[in-house]
């Protein structure tokens, strides 16, 4: 079977292809344009243990190239296709809104199109639980009303409509995801517990927004490709459009977070600022659609996956 992960060389694109290969059973076509939004040799790094699996192939391109993406699926005829690739980043978003436009939603439509015509079987895509705004309802249920403050967010509710609408006229099977703060092994260097770790091995000031007053749903990667992975092998169970909530539902305030890490002794210098204005202050997902249909519901406890991802990233720290 052929799979198309876009966004491979991203920290969820790369750990679900890893996590996919070791099965065996299929292949993978991985595509990444390697935007500097983070550190491009991170993203190469990725791709380089999955070029240690035979049956990894990898494309180097952007999904704005309709051109590249129409021959690409054209060529391998792909039954199966996730799409990670996305202009990351909540408060870069403020600064750059024309990079969400292209990439998140110009990007969006050429993939789903191809999906569209060349009969891909099942479509899945990445949204986030940033489409929730401050909505306060907790915990957030896949049915709960969205209101993205910010370009990002809303390029995400943007993908939920489009592959909605897909589906309504032209019956192309897909399924939305809502990731709540994805960590681990890997992890982006520009979210919270990386960027934390890495402040202290690189000496420099860790700036706590909100003064540390923040509740995140966090949810360990591991746990999250299991999910990906279910979701893989039951997904003629999803008769419709669908959207999940990919999470622990278990929001940890930052400042519990911080305690572990300094017991832990990562103690980079704080500096408590103020809230940024395109940050939500709590994040709380609704988990219990997702168990029901992958039947996954052993998730990793936070301190575990701190543990984890610790002891990773002292074995392997160069790479950030």
């Amino acid at each position: 079977m052929n799979i198309l992960i876009t966004g491979a060389a991203g920290f969820i694109g790369f750990s679900f292809a890893k996590q996919l290969l070791k099965k065996n059973k299929f292949s993978i076509t991985g595509i990444d344009n390697f935007e500097n939004y983070y550190d491009v040799n991170l993203k190469k790094r990725r791709i380089n243990e999955l070029k240690k699996n035979k049956k990894f192939n990898f494309l180097k391109g952007s999904l704005c190239n309709q051109k590249l993406v129409e021959k690409l699926f054209k060529k391998k005829k792909f039954k199966i296709v996730f799409n990670f690739a996305a202009q990351a980043g909540v408060r870069y978003s403020i600064n750059h809104p024309r990079k969400y436009i292209e990439n998140n939603i110009n990007g969006f439509f050429n993939i789903i199109e191809c999906c569209k015509k060349f009969k891909v079987e099942r479509f899945f895509f990445a949204s986030s639980s940033s489409v929730y705004g401050e909505n306060n309802n907790f915990p957030l249920s896949e049915k709960e009303k969205i209101y993205p403050k910010n370009i990002y967010a809303l390029s995400k509710k943007n993908n939920e409509e489009i592959a909605s609408l897909y589906e309504k006229y032209y019956n192309l099977k897909s399924v939305g995801l809502r990731f709540f703060t994805v960590y681990g092994e890997w992890g982006r260097p520009d979210m919270f517990i990386m960027k934390y770790i890495n402040s202290y091995r690189q000496k420099k000031v860790f700036y706590l927004n909100n003064y540390g007053n923040h509740l995140r749903d966090f949810t360990y990667i591991n746990d999250v490709t299991k999910i990906l992975e279910n979701l893989t092998m039951k997904r003629k169970k999803i008769k419709k459009f669908e959207i999940y909530n990919v999470c622990s539902n278990k929001p940890i305030n930052l400042e519990k977070v911080i305690k572990f890490m300094n017991k832990n002794n990562i103690k980079p210098k704080l500096k408590k600022v103020g809230l940024q204005k395109a940050d939500i202050y709590k994040t709380h997902g609704n988990n219990k659609k997702i168990i029901k249909i992958t039947k996954f519901n052993k998730f990793t406890t936070l301190e575990k996956g701190l543990v984890n991802t610790l002891s990773w990233y002292r074995k392997f720290y160069k790479f950030y």
